[in-house]
């Protein structure tokens, strides 16, 4: 129970990679907090916070609390730390998830798309963090951890869809700035992204379809990459860009079958690799 009674806060944590980590580490005995904006079903997304919460609840001993939040909302922020504070009397981990895709070329991106991506990738990236820190600081081992693509300055990903690039290297930005920042308060930052596609909602209905489903992994891989992450001494790990094949490597596991939705298929490497 290595995560036992420590508060972990989630953002986009209904569904997908952000629900598979809860409940990697609920199994591990972490308290779980599902921050997200899906409170009642919708017609192409599934799950909700509350859905979610009764599947991580059933997972682990810990507690599960569900709380309605949209990162671009500076008053939702507020709220959600405050509750979690006020449940649990501090934060040990932020997984900062939450992310919006729109993989439009430059003349093809509308303004209310763009400021999309950077509200909720950038922006609720950095204010979720600075609401947090005060409370990792007084954390023993305190993490933040950002799903963002490691910063290799290669213009096929600018040419491509640079507005979603720029939103996605902006989290990657906060990771490196804000681990050399919280050095000495010793909480560690990093980043983690898959090596091949997840099959996510994102993936399902905005990306590839089924297609590119069958040709991914499943979130887990990322979530027990984000285990052994958040496990590891945060004084010493911190400021990296972690893989998520690349992590379990270290740990010893070289076998990736279980992972894949149909190991028929081969797999499609991720974006920004």
């Amino acid at each position: 129970m290595e995560f036992k009674d420590k508060t972990v806060v989630i953002s986009g944590g209904s569904r997908g990679i952000g629900k598979a980590i809860a409940l990697r580490l609920a199994r591990d005995g972490a308290n779980i907090v599902i921050a997200g904006k899906t409170a009642v079903p919708h017609p192409k997304l599934e799950g909700t916070i509350y859905s979610a919460a009764e599947e991580i609840s059933a997972a682990g001993p810990g507690k599960v609390l569900p709380i309605q939040a949209d990162v671009r909302s500076d008053e939702n922020i507020r709220h959600l730390v405050d509750m979690v504070v006020k449940t649990f009397g501090g934060i040990d981990i932020l997984v900062n998830n939450a992310s919006a895709i729109n993989l439009s070329p430059t003349e093809q991106t509308e303004p209310k798309r763009y400021d999309l991506l950077q509200d909720i990738n950038v922006r609720g990236t950095f204010f979720l963090s600075q609401a947090c820190i005060p409370h990792l600081k007084k954390a023993i081992n305190p993490h933040i951890l950002n799903l963002s693509p490691p910063l290799r300055m290669d213009p096929q990903w600018f040419s491509k869809h640079l507005a979603y690039t720029l939103s996605k290297y902006g989290m990657s930005m906060i990771v490196l700035g804000l681990a050399e920042e919280l050095k000495p308060c010793r909480i560690g930052v990093n980043a983690l992204w898959p090596r091949t596609t997840i099959a996510t909602a994102a993936v399902q209905n905005l990306l590839g379809g089924d297609f590119l489903i069958q040709r991914s992994r499943k979130p887990e891989i990322v979530a027990d990459a984000a285990a052994f992450i958040l496990r590891r001494p945060s004084y010493e790990t911190t400021g990296q860009f972690f893989i998520d094949e690349e992590v379990l490597m270290e740990e010893g596991i070289s076998d990736f079958g279980a992972y894949a939705v149909n190991p028929e298929q081969k797999l499609m490497n991720d974006l920004f690799l």
